[in-house]
């Protein structure tokens, strides 16, 4: 297979293993859902779900893609350089033991030797939308799930054009806390995620979720179409005939926008190795 074309800083990287200056590469504090790949051969490398903000200047990532990158020992005797394990590509450097991520690793790595393709673009993905509370605990939750690549903190159901954190909870915004949900469906279905959603949390509270109080935090399914909107009835009508009262709403995706919320609120408790407060797993079908 042929490789990328590169420029000058490119060879000087990824070739000749410089080192960009930091804080300038395009990736530090670049936060899409999507796939990291080799800028030389295209191999995918990283998961954005893996990237986070180490403060270093250079994007970090605290795990890479099974067999994606090659660890060797760094020319200076000191540290551990990470190569593309299909080109050889210099990519940066390996640290362990700094205590950033419960994984308690850091892949760093220079912005131009990486290219990026966003998780919008794979066609046979789909997504789905759940409010159930408070997002950090909801997020956490499908996170954990085989074939979901993405869940992303956010805002929906109401009339306010990109809102703020702030204006969702103190302001008359009509938004609801919800969970974006990109998932591949040869693996998992909308099935098993609104199962899911109804299990993470109390489906039948009408003013808010567990000790969140507040009309930003009612449950409810944004469906894609009447496919979805049949599966969401079904089950709330197991549940109901379980003597549950369920208060969870049924919205019309379509009708709304989904707003990614603020990056602070992304993998919340992921990166601060801690579990939900109120969002605790009833199995309940």
């Amino acid at each position: 297979m042929p490789y990328n074309e590169l420029n000058a800083e490119e060879i000087r990287v990824i070739e000749n293993k410089g080192t960009e200056m930091p804080f300038s590469g395009k990736f530090n504090k670049f936060y899409q859902d999507g796939t990291y790949l080799c800028r030389k051969c295209n191999a995918p490398l990283f998961k954005s779900d893996d990237k986070f903000d180490s403060g270093s200047g250079w994007p970090s990532f605290d795990d890479a893609i099974p067999g994606a990158v090659k660890e060797v020992p760094d020319r200076d005797g000191r540290r551990v350089e990470i190569v593309c394990a299909n080109c050889g590509g210099h990519l940066g450097h390996v640290f362990r033991g700094e205590q950033m991520t419960p994984k308690n690793t850091r892949h760093c790595v220079n912005s131009v030797s990486l290219d990026f393709k966003p998780l919008n673009e794979d066609t046979s993905l789909k997504k789905a939308y759940f409010a159930a509370g408070c997002f950090w605990g909801v997020e956490y939750w499908f996170e954990k799930q085989n074939g979901v690549l993405a869940a992303t903190s956010g805002y929906m159901g109401g009339h306010v054009e990109n809102p703020s954190y702030q204006e969702v909870c103190y302001k008359d915004t009509g938004h609801l806390e919800t969970v974006e949900v990109i998932y591949d469906p040869s693996i998992i279905s909308f099935e098993e995620l609104a199962k899911l959603f109804f299990e993470i949390h109390d489906p039948e509270q009408t003013n808010g979720q567990g000790p969140d109080i507040g009309p930003q935090y009612l449950s409810a399914i944004f469906y894609n179409d009447t496919k979805e909107e049949d599966i969401a009835m079904k089950l709330i009508n197991q549940l109901e005939d379980q003597g549950m009262i369920i208060a969870t709403q049924l919205i019309n995706a379509n009708d709304h926008e989904f707003y990614e919320a603020e990056y602070e609120h992304q993998s919340y408790y992921k990166l601060r190795n801690s579990k939900p407060y109120c969002h605790n797993y009833t199995k309940r079908f």
